[in-house]
């Protein structure tokens, strides 16, 4: 069976996603990467975490259905867009086709009056969090969206305001 790739967002791991799999079949179809790990030592950013997933996602075989929420919707995205040919089916939870710089710089803000400690539960320290962030601030994948041919759902909560202007735009 193809496997089914359930990607995290920057402020959780990969075991946010335990109760999701519990209500799902075929459980040893499923692949939940931890997006740390997949740097494997290289420095935190976008560029080489998306070169990590690429290389992820073409281990997990020729046909995956990828669910990503927030960061790890970007990444879906993403690799749809660049592999179109591997990608059956693509989930985009809270995700935002281009990056909202006022919400990010704000974001940042209050990230840095955060104690180191706060960032043990997320995706990465509180220095690769920003060093991820620095490189992601100018992604915008308005004009690629057409490009898509997998089915896509999208999902956003109504009071996800961050998001829920992106999952319109991306519908």
């Amino acid at each position: 069976m193809q496997k089914r790739i359930l990607i995290h967002g920057s402020g959780y791991k990969a075991a946010s996603w335990k109760e999701t799999i519990s209500y799902l079949n075929h459980r040893e179809d499923i692949l939940c990467p931890e997006l740390a790990n997949l740097l494997n030592g290289r420095e935190a950013s976008y560029s080489n975490l998306r070169t990590a997933f690429a290389e992820y996602c073409t281990h997990a075989g020729e046909s995956i259905h990828l669910c990503g929420l927030s960061l790890g919707g970007i990444l879906a995205l993403d690799h749809a867009l660049e592999h179109p040919e591997q990608v059956e089916t693509l989930v985009l939870i809270g995700t935002p086709h281009k990056v909202p710089k006022a919400a990010f710089a704000l974001q940042n803000v209050v990230f840095r009056f955060l104690p180191k400690s706060m960032f043990t539960s997320m995706a990465f320290d509180k220095k690769d969090t920003f060093a991820l962030g620095n490189t992601m601030k100018d992604l915008d994948f308005s004009g690629r969206l057409g490009e898509i041919q997998c089915p896509t759902l999208i999902l956003c909560g109504e009071k996800d305001s961050a998001n829920l202007k992106s999952a319109h735009f991306l519908t």
